[in-house]
């Protein structure tokens, strides 16, 4: 039997999603073997009895509460280090993200653990948890087995499922921590993402994916031309190889650099298909592709594919939904 801590990222008032989808999964994944998920987090006043007893709701059954600087990984690993070492959970899960990385390696390091960075899947065997990550660009999987006292997990961007269930309180315990020296040193001096702040891909339920096949920057007026015709929750996603060539927003990327997404519909145009950007997109419910090149890897695991110019294929497809939806 082994309790599962993780850490839950927050931001005015709300949690992040990843965050949640790490809470969800370890609770899954402990009661599978005989154990509890804990959670952990770290800030100011904003932090009330309430929101932290929401995580109930998700399958945490305490919260741990510091006060201390949110959003830095040092203040998290000295917290986590404390309640690991005065509680004795026998792994720690992270949700996806750079912040994730951090807190994660540095706790490894602290602790002395093994940790699993891109992970895709956790189960349980033999009352222990195994982790799962793909390797040799996404064509194999490698699974990680912990020994000695702590595992630590940590999962690639929507790779665990956020599952909310009603009616579920944590209790809520204050933990008093003596911050390590140099775990101040640092100060948020501003939050967001460097570029592409307000492009919102993960939670979108269309995707209009532009890559090299546009033929420019300007040919992403083509890509929100047609999601702004779609209307509700659609956004405009990209390749990292127009990400990297300063065409759209890094915020925007999909692939295995970048962000995993699975809506509803995604549409790609002028997208080649390779591995890196197939793990990013391919658990989407359907898929789209219009290229014109026949031969492009995209076809093959496309729902419906389209050989032809995207620059007159996406205006004639932009004007048949503004008639259907008669805007």
């Amino acid at each position: 039997m082994a309790d599962v801590l993780t850490y839950v990222l927050h931001r005015e008032g709300e949690f992040n999603k990843n965050s949640l989808g790490a809470v969800s999964e370890g609770a899954a994944r402990a009661q599978e073997t005989g154990g509890q998920c804990h959670a952990v987090v770290v800030g100011g006043d904003d932090l009330t009895d309430e929101l932290c007893q929401s995580l109930g709701g998700y399958g945490a059954t305490k919260v741990f509460r510091a006060k201390g600087p949110e959003g830095l990984a040092q203040p998290v690993i000295d917290v986590m280090a404390k309640v690991i070492d005065e509680n004795g959970q026998g792994y720690a899960l992270f949700g996806g993200g750079l912040l994730g990385f951090e807190i994660g390696a540095g706790l490894a390091a602290r602790k002395q653990a093994g940790v699993t960075m891109e992970v895709t899947a956790v189960r349980a065997e033999d009352g222990k948890l195994v982790a799962e990550r793909p390797i040799l660009q996404d064509s194999k999987i490698s699974v990680s087995r912990y020994r000695g006292e702590l595992g630590i997990i940590i999962g690639r961007i929507n790779a665990f499922e956020v599952r909310q269930s009603d009616g579920a309180s944590a209790d809520v315990v204050d933990v008093d921590v003596e911050y390590s020296p140099w775990s101040n040193k640092a100060k948020m001096v501003e939050r967001g993402e460097q570029r592409g702040a307000d492009v919102d891909i993960e939670g979108a339920d269309i995707l209009v994916a532009g890559g090299r096949g546009l033929g420019k920057p300007e040919g992403f007026q083509l890509a929100e031309e047609l999601a702004k015709a779609f209307g509700g929750n659609t956004a405009v996603a990209a390749t990292r190889a127009v990400v990297d060539a300063g065409w759209y927003p890094y915020a925007a990327q999909i692939g295995q650099t970048g962000k995993t997404v699975s809506p509803k519909l995604y549409l790609a145009a002028g997208i080649s298909g390779a591995i890196q950007h197939k793990v990013g997109m391919q658990s989407s419910e359907n898929i789209v592709a219009i290229n014109k090149d026949a031969n492009a890897p995209i076809f093959e695991f496309s729902d419906l594919g389209i050989v032809g110019d995207l620059n007159k294929i996406l205006p004639k497809l932009t004007d048949a939904i503004k008639a259907k939806k008669g805007t």
